[in-house]
């Protein structure tokens, strides 16, 4: 009994210990030796996708694809280009889709606003629907019905 414990304690401490390792996709080999440059290449490859995994970062991606990525963008900032110059390279060759947070233009205007409509519709539809209160009719009793009432009341 004693060594499963002293097994499941030493594989629980493995995972912890392992965490650590794979928080980052970047690998050492890519790692600028300047480091303001690679701060800037850490926060733009927070915000664009990879390709293979769809809902992760580049930064976080242990795909090669976003292994070239990452070094194409820290190619550009060693070459001297802007963020937004890396931006927009990065949509030029891989369309606004590259981008976690697609910009605000007209062709994504429906997947900023349709959010921001539906929640409104769904308040005002909310609104109305507390709003309005069942009318209670009344019920018209026959005489039959009134002469039986009258004298289960009498009693």
């Amino acid at each position: 009994m004693q060594k499963i414990k002293y097994l499941l304690s030493s594989f629980i401490l493995l995972c912890f210990l392992m965490v650590g390792f794979v928080a980052h996709g970047a690998n050492p080999d890519e790692i600028l030796e300047d480091v303001k440059l690679e701060d800037r290449a850490r926060e733009i490859s927070a915000k664009v996708r990879c390709m293979v995994c769809q809902n992760q970062s580049i930064d976080d991606s242990e795909a090669e694809v976003a292994r070239d990525l990452r070094i194409l963008i820290r190619e550009k900032l060693v070459e001297g280009k802007s963020n937004q110059e890396i931006y927009d390279f990065l949509v030029s060759k891989y369309g606004e889709f590259i981008l976690l947070q697609p910009r605000l233009k007209s062709n994504t205007l429906l997947l900023w606003g349709l959010p921001i409509l539906a929640l409104f519709l769904g308040i005002i539809g909310l609104f109305m629907f507390l709003r309005k209160k069942p009318q209670e009719e009344k019920a018209e009793l026959s005489k039959e019905e009134e002469e039986a009432l009258k004298k289960l009341l009498s009693e």
